[in-house]
């Protein structure tokens, strides 16, 4: 299903059709604030084998991060944090910031990396935040890569829907996607390490 979302002001009914599909163990591909990425229900071990299986890896070396509505699900998930790293988090989310932290035993273990963190995501994008809230938790999500030589992400949804139709459940039209991935910073160490620049700016610390 093509199922197209207003990216300002979401549609209560799409996005009810969406976290039912969850719910029930479907595979969502959604937009964020950067790319278009494959989601599900973190609780559904199936749906994230599904997903790892889409992208031809095994569920325990892909880099799957938790997108979030807000701060307030942070403990939920994570090890404590410091109050300097809180106020930095604050200070660039919503945004185009993928956090690792270390995770805490509510985080499934076939999630949970060897490492044994996550990565939370907050975007600045209204439908998988309304989405989050509508489920009342987390989804797991992992951008989706173009085969094209060029374009390293698939920023049309139609095109994506044509490509993903028959190994997906829904794919949400929410416009036009990016073309640059998230900013990756590791703070499981007490220091700040960027793994991967991105949309967010690196120069904000």
């Amino acid at each position: 299903m093509l199922l197209r979302i207003h990216p300002e002001n979401p549609g209560q009914r799409q996005i009810t059709i969406v976290t039912e599909c969850l719910r029930d163990g479907g595979v969502v591909i959604s937009p964020t604030d950067t790319v278009y990425g494959l989601t599900c229900d973190i609780f559904k071990s199936k749906a994230i084998e599904r997903i790892a299986r889409i992208k031809g890896i095994k569920p325990e070396k892909a880099n799957f991060s938790f997108l979030c509505a807000d701060l307030s699900e942070l403990s939920d998930y994570t090890k404590p944090i410091n109050n300097d790293l809180f106020k930095l988090m604050k200070r660039l989310l919503p945004g185009p910031y993928t956090f690792i932290l270390n995770a805490n035993s509510i985080v499934p273990k076939y999630i949970q990396n060897k490492k044994k963190t996550v990565g939370i995501r907050i975007p600045n994008n209204n439908i998988p935040v309304e989405i989050v809230r509508s489920l009342g938790h987390p989804v797991m999500s992992t951008s989706i890569h173009d085969d094209d030589d060029l374009i390293e992400y698939t920023t049309d949804p139609e095109l994506i829907y044509e490509k993903y139709k028959n190994l997906v459940d829904i794919v949400i039209d929410g416009g036009f996607g990016g073309n640059l991935a998230s900013t990756v910073l590791d703070c499981t160490r007490g220091e700040i390490d960027i793994i991967r620049e991105g949309l967010g700016s690196i120069d904000v610390f």
